[in-house]
């Protein structure tokens, strides 16, 4: 039996409808009992974390991040994704398919999941809907669930044929599993490094059109609509336009399964941060117009969006350090995630932290059918993130536990520091 107890925090956890004063008792990885300040019975011997004056809340839940391995350990590892992951306060995080080679297997899910991988904090894997992500041949749900699977999408590539995410839609609904989409149709993007517009026109880049993702998103809703008996669930990765977030309230009000997730990036800078061709800027989806950002704000404000997702996508430092058209896509963010919602959602945007914390746990535990996770309810995981809300630090890439550092967020503000993290019943992360 190992025991572990949070006293003298204030939980908010937004699932169980808590924003009070508590003692919480982790036991063999559950949470055993909460009661009030000095009230918990059965805690002799158990180790103890003292939480006066910060917030106890459950785990954050990351549901969109690359962690590279296998193949490209040299970007990041599960092992490093991971720390940085519990550095950020998760305690979860989902990953995506687009490895070397491309997890479309059950041997694969099963791999990331060992515990030869040595994750701090526990993996979900999704897996690819297609073989090899080709976007043609869909693959065994039921097998690839039943090992650990808990959606699928070929992230990274759009299914672009109607009859493949029509099959997609309709197989992967009969197994109980979520479809998460890469809105993107490259036919229009083919050779585009940035959003098309002004910045893009005078640094003299290829632009890549907002209907390019409005599109897509437009066309698998209408397929959700054909299928709307078998019940399927559509889930919109890194949403990024005003397009596509309409579309998505639109089904909503349609009473379709379709849910969405926002990237801190893409609610908080445009494609004028790209400066002179500063690839730490540059990702997939790219950062849109000012328009486009202030849409993603609305959205979150207003309840559309389901979830805060960071893309985390680490980069060996050599891969970025190339002319902007050949840096690959992306930016890390399990560590600044928090802090940035925090500072800006919370406290710029006066969103209640209730709400703000259910967008990193909860909602994107309800969005991939988590059970268990996203609550500090009795019974539920042992997964808590214990910080101070009111701190202000600053986030240097330098100090990240990743394996790379390609961040736009280098020397900014955050606010909201992380004490412990603690997964199923363990510290994960310490602040020294």
């Amino acid at each position: 039996m190992s025991a572990l107890v949070i006293r003298n925090g204030h939980l908010i956890d937004p699932a169980a409808g808590v924003d009070a004063p508590k003692d919480i008792l982790l036991k063999d990885g559950k949470v055993a009992d909460i009661a009030g300040p000095g009230k918990l019975k059965g805690v002799n011997g158990a180790e103890t974390l003292d939480a006066t004056g910060l917030v106890v809340a459950p785990g954050l839940i990351d549901i969109h991040v690359h962690l590279r391995e296998p193949g490209q350990g040299h970007k990041e590892t599960i092992a490093t994704g991971t720390a940085a992951a519990a550095a950020g306060g998760f305690t979860a995080v989902a990953a995506m398919p687009n490895t070397m080679p491309v997890n479309d297997s059950v041997d694969i899910t099963r791999w990331m999941q060992s515990p030869d991988r040595g994750a701090s904090v526990r993996v979900f894997p999704i897996a690819a809907a297609t073989r090899g992500s080709k976007g043609e041949t869909i693959n065994d749900f039921a097998a690839l669930k039943s090992a650990g699977a808990v959606a699928v999408t070929d992230d990274g590539h759009p299914i672009l044929k109607d009859s493949a995410m029509r099959d997609t839609l309709a197989a992967a609904a009969r197994v109980g599993l979520s479809v998460i989409q890469h809105a993107e149709d490259t036919r229009l993007t083919q050779g585009a490094s940035m959003n098309a517009g002004p910045v893009a026109f005078k640094l003299g880049l290829r632009g890549m059109p907002a209907e390019a993702e409005s599109g897509l998103v437009e066309r698998d809703i209408r397929l959700v609509t054909e299928l709307r008996d078998a019940r399927p669930h559509l889930h919109v990765a890194h949403t990024s336009t005003a397009g596509a977030i309409a579309a998505v309230r639109q089904a909503r009000r349609n009473g379709l399964r379709v849910t969405c997730e926002v990237a801190p990036h893409h609610f908080l800078l445009i494609d004028e941060h790209v400066g002179q061709y500063n690839t730490n800027f540059k990702m997939n989806p790219p950062l849109r117009s000012a328009a486009d950002r202030d849409a993603m704000i609305e959205a979150i404000l207003d309840g559309v969006v389901d979830a805060i997702a960071t893309d985390h996508a680490p980069h060996a430092t050599h891969e970025k350090e190339v002319e902007f058209e050949r840096a690959p896509n992306g930016i890390t963010g399990l560590e600044t995630a928090l802090g940035l919602c925090l500072r800006y959602l919370h406290r710029e945007w006066k969103m209640p932290l209730g709400r703000v914390l259910s967008l990193l746990s909860a909602q994107p535990a309800a969005v991939l059918g988590l059970k268990g996770r996203g609550t500090l309810a009795v019974g539920s995981a042992a997964d808590a993130v214990i910080f101070d809300s009111k701190a202000e630090w600053t986030y240097r890439a330098a100090d990240t536990k990743s394996k790379s550092r390609n961040t736009p967020f280098d020397g900014w503000t955050m606010q909201g520091r992380v004490h412990w993290t603690v997964c199923e019943g363990r510290v994960a992360y310490a602040l020294k």
